[in-house]
């Protein structure tokens, strides 16, 4: 069954080893902040430097696993039908908005949906990793300058991940303008027990 995440929110829950997740963009140009666990420790969490190192990219992909801090596969990209993500870049966060975009007020944050879906799973604001940003155009010249371009994504687009372990997944519709070209959206996801087979996958 599809799940909706409204706009500018998260969620959080729970994946066994072989489940596999399709995170979609129904609409388009939409990113998702994606955060992992090992449900049998939460210590153990994804990994943005281990998975560029062992995968020798910085785009990761269909192919690419995602690695652990304790260099222990977390999740395998099966199907990118995009294939443009981000590993950069830390989850949008209040301060953020306050630093990057001068802005004082509150404004959603992809941090905050995560520390608060996560709370349940007693999951604290400062375990929070980088997050594999689906979807989320993050490109970068010669001389190193980063820049964050308008996802590539089209609606109906998705990316599908097999659990290498039992897993904690947070997962968010980002909720930062520049990443999504300046709107928000909703993100779709379907969790396929590995006990179901389904063509395709």
């Amino acid at each position: 069954m599809i799940k909706k995440i409204p706009k500018q929110s998260g969620t959080a829950f729970q994946l066994y080893k072989g489940d596999k997740l399709k995170v979609i963009d129904p609409e388009g140009q939409q990113v998702s902040d994606m955060v992992l666990f090992n449900a049998k420790d939460i210590r153990e969490k994804l990994s943005s430097g281990k998975t560029m190192d062992f995968e020798e990219s910085i785009l990761i992909t269909k192919g690419n696993f995602l690695w652990s801090n304790r260099s222990q596969k977390m999740m395998k990209i099966i199907e990118d039908t995009n294939g443009r993500n981000d590993f950069l870049l830390a989850p949008c966060s209040p301060e953020t908005f306050q630093i990057m975009y001068k802005d004082p007020n509150y404004h959603p944050s992809c941090f905050e949906n995560l520390s608060t879906s996560l709370g349940s799973f007693n999951i604290q604001p400062d375990d929070i990793p980088t997050a594999f940003n689906i979807f989320m155009n993050v490109q970068f010249s010669e001389n190193g300058k980063l820049s964050v371009e308008k996802p590539l994504s089209k609606a109906g687009d998705y990316v599908v991940l097999e659990a290498q372990m039992d897993l904690i997944v947070g997962l968010t519709a980002c909720a930062a303008e520049d990443s999504n070209n300046g709107t928000f959206k909703p993100i779709h996801y379907e969790i396929i027990p590995k006990t179901l087979k389904t063509e395709g996958f």
